[in-house]
């Protein structure tokens, strides 16, 4: 009985570090892209002198980007698990 329970509460752990870690990768997925099409557009924004209209074209693409990526991500993650 003691080992049953303890079964459990590994796999509860599991799944536990497994959601953070999913977390965390999405969170990376959304953010990285941002990051870095804001400080492309800001800069191209400067370069030419026309803000905001490459930072707000920066922020649009890293959506439709992030969504993509979340998107692939989410379904091998669904394609995985009907696998099993």
């Amino acid at each position: 009985m003691a080992k049953e329970t303890e079964i459990k509460k590994q796999k509860s752990r599991q799944a536990l570090y497994g959601a953070i870690g999913l977390a965390w990768e999405l969170g990376y997925t959304i953010t990285v892209p941002l990051v870095i099409f804001a400080i492309l557009g800001r800069f191209l924004d400067k370069k030419y002198d026309a803000s905001p209209i490459f930072l707000l074209s920066g922020i649009l693409l890293s959506i439709v980007v992030s969504g993509l990526l979340v998107f692939r991500k989410t379904k091998k993650i669904l394609d995985d698990a009907s696998k099993q």
